[in-house]
């Protein structure tokens, strides 16, 4: 009987041992909200462009009313 209880404990253990994995599966290539995601990334990309811009206007309107010269 003793050899039934051990041998039943090393199976479950060694069967928990081989099924598991090392290291996470890694995440699926496509997802549906992958062009979703792609517009909004390009929308950010899109505005930092226009607020540097604006920023950049901003300091040359002030540097003009100023009667600065400097670049």
């Amino acid at each position: 009987m003793g050899y039934v209880k051990y041998s039943t404990m090393a199976l479950s253990v060694l069967f928990i041992t081989a099924c598991s994995s090392p290291e996470p599966p890694p995440p699926p290539a496509k997802t549906v909200f992958d062009p979703m995601t792609r517009q909004v990334d390009q929308a950010r990309e899109v505005q930092k462009t226009v607020d540097e811009n604006a920023e950049k206007t901003r300091k040359d309107i002030e540097q003009q009313e100023h009667g600065d010269n400097r670049p």
